[in-house]
């Protein structure tokens, strides 16, 4: 072996006639500034207090006070893309995240796979000797790769982040979360009748961080990506944040957005001349409304008013923590969302969510009777999109859509008394890729050419760090493509054409999802004297909306953008789907995308079993899902029973009528299709039935984010006849096999209207 490459020293035979070296830590200058990105999810334009909001935002609001307001900042429209762009300054289709990580296509634009030549902000600062820490929502990891027993390639231990404590997918429960610790599965530290909540959690474990990495240097700058779950369904929080708005929305969403609008142009957040965008046909007035729904959809309001300040309470203890340190000054803080307000609550809000993504409807009598549950940890709800229309005020539409309601959020920046401003708000243009290069700008760093041995794409994003000081300087950033499902725009030079075209699961607004790309009406906007795209110049000025549509067409070529498709469903990664599934007892839980696609199809599922003669052997065989819908395959009582959960509302039951026999037993549920969402199931014993009967409404489309398991489960019972983990003895497991025996009916577009809605 030869020397070590580098060495300064000399290595004689002996200490004696040898002199040491030792290479500098890889560690920044001493009084380097800290880094802190904090994304917010399907949080509003309008939502924040200092953006015009009555939600009490206090720890934003001081950092908007003591910084930078930007109003005119960008994303993509939809979560997974906007953090692509967000961690790399590369366009979505670059990063071949067109859309979220659950639609993904086999084309260069759409398969969720991140170039490495897009390497990520944490990569370049982790080489260049930032500790980097990731907490929360991550999202950015193709289906493929999602089990723990697969590739880790774009988990965030391989993307530049030194740890990680989160989630993977797009949502997860706030009590009840499928939590990752670095790159395996773990329990959350305690459970919500000892008062756990997830965004608590993530800022204790975003406290611990900061308190080991100082135990091992006093200097070492940090980079830290905190990306909570909230605002994003289900909206859950503690019940003293909910109480505090009792009462505080009974005006209604069309008054309380003429309430923010005000404050919003009493600031100067909104540019001169500014107009309110009117209420569009599909949000109904709030005074046609019943007194039951507006009872129902002002509780619905309060509950995510209080998720979010709950989650800038929390924020708020991070914050703290940095002072105490004496590191907030030095520190630059983002606080942003990563889209508009959503709309996937519906027109009537929701219970549980899972309706929605199953096109089940829900019962206005149902949800009433359950309305002093919603927030928590037994319901999964959604506020309706009359309050993620008035989130967004002044602007157009909701979240996925390219109009500016979809596209144009929140964010602020703070650095102490290093900015040459505080307290102010800047109108220049500014999208998402373009915080990657600001931030190496006011860093000093230049972008790598080079990462991990990859040659570097160039960054697409442009530098908005010369805005800091001055509002009255030009953006830098002038032109710039939208596309998500179908719908596009192109803003360019302060002018802006746009085209909605809705997603084939979700026409809203009456639009025809079938119609030709060719077809569709575009609009023509001068966003710089009309930010809220009020006044449609596309018959006016032809011309102008004839350039930018061309200049669409250049980008969409030139980023990946092509082919267009409003049908995500339709091309999905299949190439890790089986007809025949072979698992072990205590595998880690695998996510919908990868489990055994059981859902109307007739299947069946063998477990072997090693059946002591006495003692305890109840558990779980096979389960996937929550209390608010699944299915298990589980022991209770010595006897074998298979439980259907329909959302939720029903759950019916098959139980043997005999109890195991000891030995070695293989224990089989065998069910059989009879039409759509319906069936019967038998038990068998070997090949002896011991149980039998209908299952007369299955799950249609989804069981959401909730995995599956073997052995124990993972989320709440999907039984109340289960408790805990329900975790089968050792040794009385031996393994499952399950085959999917029947033809599958695929709802394409349901699983998309899935996709969208847990992201």
């Amino acid at each position: 072996m030869g020397q070590k490459k580098n060495f300064k020293g000399v290595v004689g035979r002996t200490f004696e006639d040898s002199k040491f070296s030792w290479e500098p830590l890889n560690e920044p200058p001493v009084g380097t500034p800290n880094v802190l990105i904090v994304l917010l999810d399907d949080v509003g334009y309008a939502q924040f207090g200092c953006y015009g909001s009555d939600i009490a935002t206090p720890t934003f609001d001081a950092l908007a006070a003591n910084g930078l307001r930007y109003a005119n900042y960008h994303t993509t429209a939809l979560c997974s893309p906007t953090r692509a762009c967000l961690m790399t300054g590369r366009n979505h289709h670059s990063n071949g995240m067109a859309r979220v990580i659950e639609m993904t296509s086999g084309f260069p634009g759409y398969d969720a796979e991140i170039p490495h030549e897009n390497g990520f902000m944490a990569e370049m600062l982790q080489e260049r000797g930032w500790a980097t820490f990731a907490l929360g929502k991550w999202h950015l990891t193709p289906p493929h790769e999602r089990n723990i027993g697969g590739p880790r390639t774009r988990w965030p231990l391989s993307k530049g982040f030194d740890r990680f404590y989160g989630f993977m997918a797009g949502e997860t429960d706030q009590y009840h979360p499928d939590l990752v610790h670095d790159s395996h599965a773990v329990d959350p530290p305690k459970t919500p009748a000892e008062g756990y909540h997830l965004t608590e959690d993530l800022a204790d474990r975003a406290i611990s961080y900061l308190k080991d990495l100082r135990a091992y240097s006093p200097t070492q700058p940090f980079f830290m990506y905190f990306a909570p779950g909230a605002a994003h369904a289900p909206h859950q929080a503690p019940k003293e944040f909910i109480d505090r708005y009792e009462g505080k929305f009974e005006m209604g969403w069309d008054e309380w957005r003429n309430r923010v609008f005000e404050r919003q142009v009493a600031s100067g957040l909104l540019p001169m001349g500014t107009q309110l965008s009117d209420r569009p046909a599909w949000v109904p007035e709030w005074n046609t409304l019943s007194a039951d729904e507006k009872r129902l959809y002002a509780r619905m309001m309060e509950v995510f008013a209080g998720f979010l300040t709950h989650t800038d309470a929390q924020v708020g203890r991070l914050i703290n923590f940095l002072k105490t340190l004496d590191e907030f000054d030095n520190t630059i803080v983002l606080v942003m969302s990563d889209n508009g307000a959503s709309a996937e609550g519906g027109p009537k809000g929701s219970y549980n969510e899972k309706y929605f993504f199953n096109f089940v409807p829900e019962s206005l009598e149902e949800n009433l009777k359950r309305i002093d549950l919603l927030g928590t940890e037994h319901a999964n709800n959604h506020y309706p999109w009359g309050w993620a229309w008035a989130g967004n005020t002044p602007l157009k539409r909701f979240k996925r859509d390219t109009h500016e309601g979809g596209v144009c959020d929140p964010m602020i920046m703070h650095w102490g008394n290093k900015l040459p401003a505080s307290g102010e708000i800047r109108h220049q243009y500014v999208h998402v890729i373009d915080i990657v290069p600001t931030l190496l700008d006011m860093l000093g760093i230049e972008p790598p050419q080079v990462i991990k041995g990859v040659t570097q794409n160039p960054i697409e994003g442009t530098s908005f760090a010369h805005t800091l000081a001055n509002d009255d300087v030009p953006s830098h950033h002038k032109t710039q493509y939208y596309e998500m499902i179908g719908s596009r725009a192109l803003y360019h030079d302060g002018w802006k054409a746009v085209v909605f075209h809705p997603p084939a699961m979700i026409a809203y607004d009456g639009s025809d999802a079938t119609r030709p790309f060719d077809a569709d009406v575009w609009e023509l906007y001068d966003v710089a004297n009309d930010f809220s795209e009020c006044n449609d110049l596309a018959g006016s000025r032809p011309d102008k909306l004839e350039e930018l549509k061309q200049l669409w067409w250049t980008e969409a070529d030139k980023y990946q953008v092509l082919p267009l498709n409003n049908q995500p469903g339709r091309y999905g990664d299949r190439r890790h789907m089986r007809d025949r599934y072979v698992y072990l007892p205590g595998i880690s839980p695998l996510p919908e995308s990868t489990a055994p696609s059981l859902k109307n199809r007739s299947f069946q599922i063998a477990a072997a079993m090693n059946v002591p003669a006495t003692g305890n052997i109840d558990g779980i065989l096979v389960a996937h899902g929550s209390h608010s819908g699944g299915y298990a395959l589980y022991v209770k009582g010595r006897r074998v029973h298979y439980a259907s959960n329909f959302l939720g509302a029903l759950t019916t039951t098959i139980s043997a009528s005999i109890e195991l026999p000891p030995g070695d037993v293989l224990v089989r549920a065998v069910f059989t299709s009879t039409g759509r969402f319906k069936g019967s199931m038998q038990l068998f014993y070997g090949d002896v039935p011991v149980g039998e009967g209908d299952l007369p409404i299955t799950t249609p489309v989804t069981f959401g984010v909730d995995p599956f398991t073997v052995g124990y489960q993972r989320m709440t019972p999907i039984s109340e006849e289960l408790e805990g983990k329900a975790e089968i003895p050792d040794g009385v497991l031996v393994n499952v096999v399950i085959d999917a025996i029947g033809p599958v009916y695929k709802n394409t577009e349901g699983e998309a209207r899935t996709a969208l809605s847990t992201q």
